[in-house]
């Protein structure tokens, strides 16, 4: 099958348009539907369903999609292999690891820190949210990507490679910014902010709080650890966050740290990946192995070395 024909699938799929695909693949939308065409010629079903606005995928389509992104990353490590090109490894971070925590990693993973001939790889770093990450490493368009824990088990292999501590942050302006010693108790008469359903901040309050009271109160910043970082500093509750994610507030001031007499547990700091990567898998477990060396805090599972399967 002619891989530019399931290149053009994949691209209308991505781009959501016919329209928007010839323009990013530099077709006239004449010669993309005539390659979409014989796609479904070929396969003797149609698999995508034009419509005024837009496209959709059929059913058939829906079952065609994984493999056509699977054949042509197979091409792509093809044609690195007879090349003699350097293999690509595909990596997602949440912003907050992405900003803090990943760039001296990679700095040293290109200088070879990881071990002789992986710092050839070619890696491209995608920041995004958690649930565009998790979706883009099932559908095959992320190799590895890593994520603070969120409570939630995950499909694939995935490893803990270290936590960070948890801090309370609020504005300087809230009521209880200077006060030392605070017991959980007097967190739970405050309302905490959390970005959005699922997400490792709500994890954060619902073990804090688990054993205490059921009466916490939650405001929703839905999809925006910014605008939750906005909402604390102006006072308007109180937030648990990993410190990465507070670091650069707290280092502005915008932000303060409570002093909360019971210590509150670390929060795990996770890589999730494909496997079947052929060239590729050596780098990629490299720079696990160095993401790990070079955690904020050494990760317990560190001790035995092995991947579990959330």
């Amino acid at each position: 099958m002619d891989s530019r024909y399931l290149r053009a699938f994949v691209t209308v799929v991505d781009t959501g348009g016919i329209s928007a695909a010839a323009a990013a693949l530099g077709y006239a939308q004449s010669t993309l539907s005539v390659q979409l065409r014989r796609l479904e010629k070929e396969l003797d079903a149609e698999v995508l369903r034009r419509s005024p606005t837009g496209t959709t995928l059929t059913e058939a389509g829906r079952l065609l999609l994984p493999y056509a992104r699977e054949s042509l990353e197979l091409e792509e490590r093809m044609r690195r292999a007879v090349g003699d090109r350097a293999p690509r490894l595909r990596l997602g971070a949440l912003e907050s690891l992405a900003v803090e925590w990943l760039p001296d990693i990679l700095a040293a993973f290109g200088r070879g820190a990881a071990g002789p001939g992986t710092g050839a790889a070619e890696v491209r770093l995608k920041v995004a949210g958690r649930a565009v990450l998790q979706e883009e490493l099932a559908a095959g368009r992320l190799d590895l990507v890593f994520l603070f824990d969120n409570g939630a088990p995950g499909g694939g292999p995935s490893l803990v490679v270290g936590h960070d501590r948890t801090v309370a942050v609020t504005g300087p302006g809230h009521r209880l910014a200077r006060a030392r010693g605070l017991a959980p108790e007097e967190l739970l008469e405050e309302e905490f902010l959390v970005a959005e359903a699922g997400c490792t901040s709500q994890m954060l309050v619902d073990r804090f709080g688990r054993d205490l009271s059921p009466r916490a109160r939650l405001g929703m910043v839905t999809g925006s650890l910014a605008a939750l970082r906005r909402l604390a500093a102006h006072g308007r509750g109180i937030a648990l966050l990993p410190h990465l994610a507070a670091r650069q507030d707290l280092d502005t001031g915008e932000l303060v740290e409570l002093d909360v007499r019971q210590g509150l547990e670390p929060v795990s700091i996770e890589a999730r990946w494909r496997t079947g990567l052929g060239p590729a898998e050596r780098p990629l477990q490299a720079l696990i192995s160095l993401a790990r060396r070079n955690a904020p805090w050494a990760a317990e599972s560190s001790l035995t070395g092995v991947a579990r399967s959330a």
